[in-house]
């Protein structure tokens, strides 16, 4: 069996299930090494949605762990010295890992093992940067320089889509050092409430006074600048018609001055911030979700998630998810940010109203094209990578 090690920082609700898949996998025997462990007791709070965090759904179950002491005067994964862990070496090397995935290099620890094993364990990397944001200059320079001596440490990068992949051709990495691994949700956990999630939504709507013929417009997420959640707001002012909805989901430091852009117009709802076990019937409470992101974006995930649940998607052309989900007029629309992109996104709400927009149809195209963004696809580009790096073990795909 390949004994693969995962070093990452915390439990995160996207990762858990792809942990669990590995887990389950013939021909792998997984441990996940966590570096934050102060994240040990669960919840945290999280500046962005200004509030504690703590989800809902199960992160610890399926496979192997082990929290490793982070010694860091300041701990969190927001610095690169927030994470520092003094006993990983040595627990790396009891359980005697085949090869070892690392997620991020941008922490102290992390970028520890990279150097540390470089030559003596085969190593994977998983990253989600794309060059979007990355302007040119001499700091764009220096950053490339060490970037590209960084992933000389990498024996494997797993790349989560087409900017992605850009982001490691453009440091070094060509197709012998690169392997899809596709960004994704727990699909299933979203398709599958259906019937259940449908009917829930549509009397959640009529809570809030929204009946079937209108079209509800929906952003979900972190009310913070780069995610740009007043897009909704401006497109409400847009476009006056009755029979729009705009409900903004989510919570974080923009929230007051949301409200208080939107007072006076009641078609836009606010439902505050949502557990992951709501979201099922949240994002059916949709015919459309907006991701207006500005910068920063390196994927967007609620867009999986959205059309995971048949909704399709307006989608910034910013975010790093555009070129891989977005097929034009099929599974939604890429729009830049910005007066021109907010007019384009008004004048296909109005062909939405008078009904020259098939949303059904998009909808069930948006749940075929997220499908193959699984985590079972997520799975198996690991092993996949597994098998090219360690030619005498045959991990299960």
């Amino acid at each position: 069996m390949a004994r693969l090690a995962i070093v990452t920082t915390h439990p995160i609700q996207y990762n858990a299930p792809l942990f669990a898949e590995l887990a389950g996998r013939a021909g792998v025997d997984l441990k996940v090494f966590y570096t934050w462990s102060q994240t040990r007791q669960g919840g945290q709070y999280d500046p962005d949605f200004g509030r504690r965090v703590e989800w809902d759904v199960p992160l610890l179950e399926g496979y192997a762990w082990a929290f490793v002491e982070n010694t860091a005067r300041r701990p969190g994964s927001d610095r690169f010295m927030g994470i520092v862990n003094p006993g990983l070496p040595e627990a790396l090397a009891q359980w005697r890992p085949d090869a070892i995935l690392v997620f991020t290099w941008a922490h102290h620890s992390h970028l520890a093992v990279l150097r540390r094993y470089k030559g003596r364990v085969p190593l994977l990397f998983r990253g989600d940067s794309t060059m979007v944001d990355i302007r040119p200059g001499l700091r764009a320079l220096l950053r490339r320089v060490v970037l590209r001596w960084v992933f000389r440490h990498v024996d494997m990068a797993l790349q989560v889509g087409v900017r992605n992949r850009e982001y490691y051709e453009a440091h070094g990495l060509g197709d012998d050092r690169l392997c899809h691994a596709p960004h994704a949700v727990d699909n299933g956990r979203f398709a599958r409430p259906g019937r259940e999630a449908e009917a829930a939504a549509r009397e959640w709507r009529g809570r809030l006074g929204i009946s079937d013929d209108d079209r509800v417009v929906m952003f979900c997420g972190k009310l913070e600048d780069k995610k740009d959640p007043a897009c909704l707001t401006r497109l409400a002012a847009l476009n006056p018609s009755d029979r729009l909805r705009f409900v903004i989901v989510g919570d974080g430091h923009l929230a007051a001055g949301l409200r208080e852009a939107a007072a006076g117009d009641a078609r836009v709802i606010f439902l505050g911030f949502q557990n992951q076990q709501s979201l099922p019937v949240v994002y059916r409470m949709a015919d459309i979700l907006v991701l207006p992101s500005l910068y920063n974006e390196t994927w967007g995930l609620v867009v999986n998630e959205a059309m995971a649940c048949g909704r399709p998607v307006m989608v910034s052309e910013r975010a790093g998810c555009a070129p891989d989900l977005v097929e034009e007029g099929r599974t939604g629309w890429v729009f830049a940010p910005g007066p021109a992109g907010e007019r384009k996104l008004s004048a296909i709400l109005d062909e939405v109203l008078a009904g020259t927009v098939d949303l059904g149809a998009m909808g069930g195209r948006a749940a075929a094209k997220v499908d193959t963004h699984s985590i079972a696809a997520a799975a198996d580009g690991v092993c996949q990578a597994l098998r090219r790096l360690l030619p005498d073990i045959k991990p299960d795909s």
